[in-house]
């Protein structure tokens, strides 16, 4: 199979999964780490590109399916925003340490989350809380299932790019 019929099959593959854990609609502290952990995994065996158009992809589903209530579609780019920065970050700070990118990278979307909505949206203090503490937790528990997934994919001899520069997850 030719390189990208594999980058469009596991980036479809991806998403797909992506939006089932959406279509559950249980609530942000469950959706919230699967999506976080599919955009960490996508980061690492497809690339930053598919992450980020999974994460761009994946706020609009949400609207769509009412995970985001319409209240919040103000908020949909900065959440397309905070995730392009979740996979961006992570991609090129993982050769360093996978752990500290996972750190480094959920702050940066709680950072633009956090002041989208205490500077930029005028939302309801209660709606607006949604986007900002909970977004950090769910990015590094997302972070966690992520690390672990790919550590038992490479366990199974499956080579997720992560895994490929190093025989092994950096720091894992």
């Amino acid at each position: 199979m030719s390189g990208r019929i594999k980058f469009l099959t596991r980036t479809a593959i991806l998403l797909a999964l992506t939006v089932a854990f959406q279509s559950l609609k249980l609530g942000q502290f469950f959706t919230g780490p699967l999506v976080n952990a599919v955009l960490f995994i996508s980061a690492c065996t497809v690339g930053w590109q598919a992450g980020v158009f999974i994460g761009a992809i994946t706020p609009w589903i949400a609207l769509l399916v009412g995970i985001l209530k319409p209240v919040l579609a103000p908020a949909v780019p900065f959440i397309m925003l905070g995730n392009a920065l979740l996979v961006i970050v992570f991609s090129f700070l993982k050769p360093l340490n996978s752990y500290m990118a996972v750190l480094v990278s959920s702050v940066s979307k709680f950072g633009i989350l956090y002041i989208a909505t205490r500077f930029l949206l005028h939302l309801n203090p209660n709606i607006s809380y949604a986007l900002q503490l909970p977004q950090l937790i769910t990015a590094l528990i997302g972070g966690a299932l992520a690390l672990i997934v790919i550590s038992v994919l490479n366990s199974f001899g499956f080579a997720p790019k992560l895994a490929k520069k190093s025989g092994r997850i950096n720091r894992l």
